[in-house]
C-alpha cells in the first residue's frame, strides 16, 4: 500500500519534505519510506472548473485503475495463476511498480503541463480507453481460438465411449469399398464383454459371424469392431443402446482423418502464437495504464492541494510506504504536525462560493491534509 499526500509548503518544500521524511522514517521513527512525489504546476482556471474536474477524477480514477486489473487478470489466465510469475511481468516504463512508485515523474512530453487538466485528463482517459478496447478484442479472439481448441482437446481424452478414435484404428479393421457390407465400431464397458460376445452376432440379422475384434481398451471401455449389412446399420446401433453398448459412428477416411490431425495441429499452434502475443501486449498496456493511473493520482492531489490550501499553489507532495501495522501511527504524527489545518481554509479564498460547495462534498475520511491512497498488492488480491 502507498498513500499520496500533501501538506501545506510554508515557502520551502525542500525544508518541509525533509521534516516529513525525519519524522515518518528518522532514526527515532522507522515508520515509513517516504519520497518526492513531484508534480508540475498546471493551468488552474477557475475554483468552479477545479471542483468540476475534482469530481471527473475520481471517476477516472477508479475507471483507470479497472482496466489495470483487466489486465492483471488476463495475466493471471496465460500465465496459469502463478502469481510469482504475473509479478515478475509487472513493469511500468521499464521499472517494477515499486521503483516507479518511488521514482515518479510527470511525463511532460506526454502530458504537457500547459494544458488545462481537463484537456490533460481526457487525454489520458482516452489512451486508456483505447487500451481497454484493444484488450477486450485481443481477449475475445484468444478465447474464442483457445476454445475452440479446447473442444478438439476434449475429442483427444475421455474414454473410448466419447473420444475421436483416429489413434486406435487401422485400415485393415475395416471392410472398405464393399457395396453391401460395413464395419462398425461399438465401445464397451469392461464389465459387459461376455454380454457383448455372446449377442452381438444376434442384436439383428445379417451381422457377419465372428466378425467382432477389440482393438484398443481403456480402464472403462473396450473398442469391438464388428461387420455386417449396411441396410441393418441404423436397427443395429439401435439394439446397442438398448444393451448398453456405445455404437461410435465413425467412418474410416483417411483423409479425413488427416484432416482432423491438422486441424488440432493447427488450432495448437494458433494458441499458443495469440497466447504469446496477447502476454505481451498485456505486459506493455500494464505499464501504460499504470502510468496513466498514477498521473491521475498526482492530478488529484494537485487539485485537492488548491482545494485545501488555497492560491497560489503552495503545497508539498509526497509518496509514501507505510511499514508493516503502521497507517495508524502515521497518520497520529500527521494528524499532530498539521491538525491545525482542521480543513480550513486560507483567509484569501475563504469565502469563495465554489470551494465552500466543494467543502461539503468532501466525506466524512476527512483528514487536515490531502490523503489518497492506493491499494496494489497483487499477491492477495489476484490469487
Amino acid at each position: 500500500m502507498y498513500t499520496f499526500g500533501s501538506v501545506p509548503a510554508e515557502g520551502n518544500k525542500s525544508i518541509v519534505f525533509q521534516n516529513l521524511k525525519a519524522k515518518l522514517s528518522g532514526p527515532q521513527a522507522d515508520l515509513a519510506e517516504v519520497y518526492q512525489f513531484l508534480i508540475p504546476e498546471f493551468k488552474i482556471g477557475t475554483l468552479d472548473a477545479l471542483v468540476v474536474i475534482s469530481d471527473e477524477l475520481v471517476k477516472y480514477d477508479q475507471f483507470v485503475e479497472s482496466v489495470a486489473w483487466k489486465i492483471i487478470d488476463i495475466l493471471r489466465i496465460l500465465l496459469n495463476g502463478d502469481i510469482d510469475k504475473i509479478c515478475a511481468n509487472l513493469f511500468v516504463n521499464d521499472k517494477s511498480v515499486d521503483q516507479y512508485l518511488k521514482t515518479f515523474q510527470w511525463d511532460i512530453m506526454k502530458f504537457r503541463a500547459e494544458k488545462s487538466l481537463q484537456e490533460i485528463a481526457e487525454i489520458l482517459n482516452e489512451e486508456v480507453s483505447s487500451i481497454d478496447t484493444l484488450m477486450k478484442s485481443k481477449l475475445a479472439h484468444y478465447n474464442q481460438v483457445k476454445g475452440s481448441l479446447q473442444a478438439l482437446e476434449k475429442k483427444q481424452t475421455g474414454n473410448l465411449s466419447v473420444r475421436n478414435l483416429a489413434d486406435f484404428v487401422k485400415k485393415e479393421h475395416f471392410v472398405l469399398d464393399s457395396e453391401y457390407l460395413e464395419t462398425l465400431l461399438v465401445a464397451v464397458p469392461r464389465n459387459l464383454y461376455k454380454s457383448w460376445n455372446s449377442k452381438y452376432e444376434t442384436l439383428t440379422q445379417h451381422v457377419v459371424p465372428r466378425s467382432s475384434q477389440k482393438i484398443a481398451e481403456d480402464d472403462e471401455y473396450g473398442l469391438f469392431t464388428v461387420t455386417l449389412f449396411k441396410r441393418v446399420v441404423t436397427d443395429f446401433s439401435n439394439r446397442c443402446r438398448e444393451e448398453k453398448f456405445v455404437y461410435r459412428d465413425f467412418k474410416y477416411n483417411e483423409d479425413e482423418m488427416e484432416n482432423q490431425r491438422k486441424e488440432f495441429e493447427e488450432m495448437g499452434a494458433t494458441e499458443k502464437e495469440l497466447s504469446s502475443a496477447l502476454l505481451r501486449l498485456a505486459i506493455t498496456n500494464f505499464g501504460e495504464v499504470f502510468a496513466a493511473w498514477i498521473h491521475f493520482k498526482a492530478m488529484k492531489v494537485y487539485v485537492e492541494s488548491v482545494l485545501r490550501y488555497g492560491l497560489p499553489p503552495d503545497f508539498m507532495s509526497a509518496t509514501i510506504k507505510p511499514k508493516y501495522k503502521m497507517d495508524k501511527k502515521i497518520r497520529e504524527i500527521l494528524n499532530n504536525q498539521y491538525g491545525k489545518l482542521g480543513g480550513a481554509l486560507s483567509r484569501e479564498t475563504q469565502k469563495d462560493e465554489a470551494i465552500e460547495e466543494y467543502q461539503n462534498l468532501i466525506d466524512k475520511d476527512y483528514y487536515p491534509y490531502v490523503w489518497f491512497q492506493i491499494q496494489f498488492n497483487v499477491k492477495k488480491i489476484a490469487s
